[in-house]
């Protein structure tokens, strides 16, 4: 039988590879460690805070229509602990301001802000305004006119997320079906008559958004004729297009069911302008049917809000984005 003795110069190189295998191993270990304790860090050092940032009235109604609805969603979006902060802005005409209420996220040391604009779709003040306020974009147009009406531009320390549009979901749909079945009283005699505040730049937008809630309400109620009309463009207003509106239904039907779709209440918009031009149609209390209300409050909005900040945080606070 053979037998194999060992040298102590190879004794010796076996303890020492055993010792480097077991320092490599710890420091395999400690680098581990360190690397989830720097991703916990970052987890934990960024603050986030929600923004909800709408057009902006001169109609005390209105702004705290808003207002109220940050109080609404408030709760929920807090309750998970992970958005630090919410607050509301007005895009023009009032105080706290998109550009207040940034310096205010940055004051308190916040790292992200996602902002919800409440806004029905596209538009100069969605895709260029309020990117060109937040320091996303410099478009020329948009800074002219931020300067004439006094609107200040400021870019945080924070970084900025916007979130998509309303028109994005089914709420819009669903509310105005809610609002036309608390009007109609015979369907098949009514046509629906939809009145909005939007530029003209984008009226395909719009009319593409108009078409999809009226189809929406014919396949739930069965009003089956529609048309749309303006209270007023950006800058202008015009009481005259409510009536052309309502006129064109009443040509094939007996009534006409008039829905502003509208964000929230502003006496100059839904009374004057929109009940103006009603009372402009010729036996108008038989052959309309119209309520002075608006989008808000509504709490499919409401829950919109929510599921549209918590998302964009989640994916923030993740990596993601």
């Amino acid at each position: 039988m053979c037998t194999f003795r060992t040298t102590p110069r190879v004794q010796q190189f076996r303890r020492a590879a055993s010792v480097l295998l077991l320092l490599l191993a710890s420091l395999f270990v400690w680098s581990a460690g360190v690397r989830e304790a720097s991703a916990g860090e970052q987890a934990v050092s960024r603050k986030a805070g929600v923004l909800l940032v709408n057009h902006g009235s001169r109609s005390e109604t209105w702004r705290n229509q808003l207002l109220q609805l940050e109080k609404n969603v408030a709760g929920d979006i807090l309750k998970s602990g992970e958005v630090q902060g919410i607050k509301t802005a007005f895009m023009e005409y009032t105080e706290p301001s998109i550009a207040t209420r940034l310096k205010e996220f940055d004051q308190e040391a916040y790292t992200d802000v996602v902002i919800v604009p409440i806004f029905l779709t596209v538009s100069p003040h969605s895709f260029e305004d309020i990117p060109t306020i937040i320091g996303q974009k410099e478009d020329p147009n948009s800074m002219e006119m931020l300067k004439l009406e006094h609107i200040e531009r400021y870019t945080p320390s924070a970084k900025t997320h916007l979130t998509p549009l309303l028109d994005f979901t089914d709420a819009l749909q669903k509310n105005v079906l809610r609002r036309v079945k608390s009007l109609s009283k015979n369907p098949e005699k009514e046509g629906l008559v939809l009145i909005g505040y939007g530029d003209e730049t984008y009226e395909e937008e719009w009319g593409q958004l108009f078409g999809k809630v009226a189809e929406f309400v014919k396949k739930n109620v069965g009003i089956d004729e529609y048309t749309y009309g303006w209270c007023g463009h950006i800058a202008g207003y015009n009481p005259g297009e409510t009536t052309a509106a309502v006129k064109r239904v009443l040509e094939t039907k007996e009534v006409a069911v008039v829905v502003p779709v509208l964000v929230a209440h502003d006496e100059n918009f839904q009374i004057k302008i929109i009940g103006g031009g009603i009372e402009k149609v010729e036996n108008n209390r038989e052959a309309v049917l119209y309520r002075p209300d608006a989008i808000l409050p509504d709490p499919g909005i409401e829950h919109w809000v929510t599921k549209t900040a918590l998302d964009r945080v989640k994916r923030i606070l993740a990596g993601s984005v």
